[in-house]
């Protein structure tokens, strides 16, 4: 079975630093695109990262662009999302994704499968 699990988020006040984790079971991600998408209550959910897993390749959504980092761990089949100077506006739940494709994108819809999310609060 094909899992995704997100670790790590928490709360933290604004300018923080918090570090994702996402791990996948019943697959590799060799050939796949792995994204970090966001979601807070009321809006619709929003790409935030993403990395080619075997290239390496990354984008990032502008609103976190120089803030976040996102990395993959080829020998333990990780990504992670380091943030830091986190925001309010950073607040919400944070899935990781997956597809079989090495063209970098953040749009949702892309993705096939995804994990349960961790939440990430941000106070100020």
């Amino acid at each position: 079975e094909v899992q995704l699990v997100e670790s790590g988020g928490g709360l933290v006040q604004a300018g923080g630093s918090l570090r994702l984790s996402c791990a996948a079971s019943g697959f590799t991600f060799d050939d796949y695109l792995i994204g970090w998408f966001r979601q807070a209550p009321g809006k619709a959910r929003e790409g935030v990262a993403c990395i080619t897993f075997s290239g390496g390749s990354t984008s990032y959504a502008d609103s976190v662009k120089d803030r976040f980092t996102i990395s993959s761990d080829n020998a333990n089949n990780v990504v992670y999302l380091q943030m830091d100077g986190l925001k309010p506006e950073d607040t919400g739940v944070y899935y990781c994704a997956a597809v079989l494709s090495l063209v970098l994108r953040l749009d949702a819809g892309a993705y096939d499968y995804w994990g349960q999310g961790t939440q990430v609060t941000v106070s100020s």
